[in-house]
């Protein structure tokens, strides 16, 4: 199929066939010049018209191909609800494949009797050639988040719609990293981490308790640091993780390590009654960002890696659909639009009463 890019080469071409078919039959036939020269003018003028048609044609085409793979890629990435049990999500999928909305990055979030479940996860590979693996993973999650008790079972039903995808296809190997998260009423986070990047928790720092307060819940209970430990810097203190401070506002960004990580899916079976890692609690106001590998692994033209966290902290957070924009759109410039990856951003933000 002839692509939008390659239609003006295939126009010109046409262009020029028509043009060089007429000027040399006209130049080798006997007669005078200036009726000559009309004849190669009447042929441009069709070469041109019948170049305009093919061009008319083909967009049409493209239109419709487009139309289609549209409301393909719609039903693999369904857009997120705008309120799911108290959380405001915001998603975006940017496709390394070029002119493709989704490839093999993946993310859902769904309400459950257990709690809202999320996936996020990444296919080897990239582009459409991933596609279907990440279809047959989203849709094993949508139908067992609701089923399952424990993340474990999910997991396992995920992994044998993958061992099904691949023995369909015949293909010598697949996998999948996953990232299985379950928070509860109360905010408590649960997970499965099957070689995925963990996600980073946004939250604003506590104001001193005046002297003589009593003590009260510590909201960062559970969450670990990834980076090394805390210390004061200038414009905000430090918590463990980046901090930008201001006197708009001051964010504190971690990663939600939930200990223990898997081997991707497809690699090795999932044990059965697996159990999930605590990883702390979800409070009001938090945000917890997902993201696949793609966003920390992309680099500008000198090399350098995104810097995740830095935008995390920089970035004003008021929506989480505002976040995730200003994060792709820092991406996009990061890179110069040329990623070599497919990317996955979800932010979850909770707006549950305290």
């Amino acid at each position: 199929m002839i692509t939008r890019g390659e239609m003006p080469q295939v126009r010109r071409v046409c262009v020029l066939a028509w043009g060089g078919a007429a000027v040399s039959w006209e130049l080798s036939t006997p007669g005078r010049l200036g009726a000559g020269l009309a004849s190669c003018a009447a042929f441009l003028l069709l070469a041109a018209g019948c170049a305009l048609h093919v061009r008319h044609a083909l967009m049409s085409e493209l239109r419709r191909v487009r139309e289609i793979a549209g409301a393909a890629q719609r039903a693999v990435l369904r857009p997120l609800p705008g309120r799911i049990q108290g959380l405001t999500p915001a998603a975006a999928q940017l496709s390394a494949s070029r002119g493709a909305a989704v490839g093999g990055d993946l993310y859902e979030a769904v309400p459950t009797g257990y709690g809202v479940r999320v996936v996020i996860g990444d296919v080897r590979g990239h582009g459409l050639p991933a596609l279907g693996a990440a279809a047959a993973v989203l849709g094993a999650f949508r139908e067992a988040a609701y089923d399952e008790p424990g993340l474990g079972g999910v997991l396992v039903r995920m992994e044998r719609a993958l061992a099904r995808h691949v023995l369909e296809q015949d293909a010598a190997e697949e996998f999948v990293t996953v990232l299985l998260l379950q928070i509860a009423e109360d905010g408590s986070v649960r997970a499965l981490n099957c070689g995925h990047p963990w996600p980073y928790l946004l939250r604003e720092p506590r104001p001193l308790e005046p002297c003589g307060a009593p003590p009260r819940a510590d909201p960062g209970r559970g969450v670990r640091p990834a980076a090394e430990p805390g210390r004061r810097r200038r414009g905000g203190a430090v918590a463990g993780g980046a901090v930008v401070g201001s006197a708009r506002r001051r964010t504190v960004v971690r990663s939600l390590d939930g200990g223990e990580v898997l081997p991707p899916l497809g690699v090795v079976p999932v044990p059965p009654g697996l159990p999930a890692q605590d990883c702390g609690q979800l409070w009001p106001g938090d945000v917890l960002f997902l993201h696949t590998d793609g966003a920390e692994d992309a680099r500008d033209a000198a090399g350098r890696f995104f810097p995740l966290r830095r935008v995390l902290a920089e970035l004003p957070a008021d929506t989480p659909a505002r976040l995730v924009a200003g994060v792709h759109a820092e991406l996009l410039r990061h890179t110069g639009g040329q990623l070599t990856d497919d990317v996955a951003l979800l932010a979850l933000r909770s707006d549950r009463n305290p």
